[in-house]
């Protein structure tokens, strides 16, 4: 269950506002999108300059909350962060003080298109109706960063989930502003991983508080299937 994450000053919070904890008590499944943000070779695999090792923990989870997603009649989609310089658009105030410069060159070269860590890693269980996206900024959704906000009004998507790494940096960036664009919002706690297990908490906590919800991987699926359900007994 995602609940055990939640700080009690933030339930406390969220029955004053909300009235609840949760934003979302229904999705339907038709309208919603799975996005799965950066699962790639470089974040995945032992030994890459830009390895998460709670991101290889999370592949069966992101897999079956996937396949959850289609067999309901929703949409997922794949992003694989790419970069081409340390100076394209904004990336230099990234580079030039976020992490050294010996840093940013290596973190560069793995996640170049074409690179061998920019490929969705192995075990990702891309199918082929998905739909694969480079992303240019660490939001999904920010200008100049792709193109998957067109992809999502193409089929009628109302509500986006999110999984993938890391947590409080592109899943992050992306599930809020997804949600400034009219989209309803889920952060998928167990298919979701940061490097600090504090970060990941910290960003769960904040976003359910303004942005949208947080859910883990069974109740979104429940939440999936009730909807199925509901739809067949009209």
């Amino acid at each position: 269950m995602s609940d055990a994450l939640f700080w009690p000053e933030v339930r406390d919070l969220l029955e004053k506002r909300r009235g609840r904890l949760h934003a979302y008590e229904r999705l339907d499944a038709r309208r919603t999108a799975l996005i799965v943000i950066d699962m790639q070779s470089a974040f995945v695999d032992p030994g890459t300059p830009s390895y998460v090792p709670a991101a290889r923990a999370i592949v069966p989870a992101v897999n079956r909350l996937a396949t959850a997603v289609r067999r309901t009649g929703g949409s997922v989609a794949w992003s694989r962060a790419s970069f081409t310089s340390a100076r394209d658009g904004g990336w230099n105030t990234f580079f030039g003080g976020a992490v050294s410069e010996a840093v940013a060159e290596t973190v560069i070269a793995t996640l170049r298109p074409g690179a061998p860590g920019h490929g969705l890693a192995q075990g990702m269980e891309v199918q082929p109706a998905d739909h694969v996206f480079d992303k240019y900024r660490f939001s999904a959704f920010t200008r100049g960063s792709s193109e998957i906000e067109t992809w999502l009004r193409q089929r009628g998507a109302g509500t986006v989930l999110i999984a993938g790494t890391l947590t409080h940096v592109c899943c992050e960036s992306s599930a809020r502003d997804a949600m400034q664009l009219g989209f309803r919002t889920v952060m998928v706690s167990d298919a979701n991983a940061s490097r600090v297990e504090a970060n990941h908490v910290a960003t769960l906590n904040a976003f359910i508080q303004s942005f949208g919800d947080v859910r883990s991987v069974d109740e979104t699926i429940a939440l999936l299937e009730a909807s199925v359900g509901a739809r067949a007994a009209e």
